[in-house]
């Protein structure tokens, strides 16, 4: 396989675990708009720091992908 199909495939492999946080993201927000007052207090506390924490790591993951994308590009 060679260095520009390799790339490629990490570039896809990035792109659908950003795709995977980002809708699970997506998702424990919409649990806390809806149930946020009515849900106990350690699960709207921990719903929070996942939230920032997958925020984060979509952050991340969207710098690796520039990278990669850079790498390609000067291939």
């Amino acid at each position: 396989m060679s260095e520009f199909d390799r790339f490629k495939e990490q570039l896809a492999y990035l792109k659908f675990w950003q795709g995977v946080m980002v809708v699970t993201d997506i998702s424990l927000v919409g649990w806390l708009v809806s149930t946020a007052d009515t849900a106990a207090a350690l699960s709207v506390v921990l719903a929070i720091v996942g939230v920032v924490l997958l925020s984060f790591g979509i952050v991340v993951l969207h710098r690796q992908i520039e990278r990669r994308i850079d790498q390609i590009g000067k291939l």
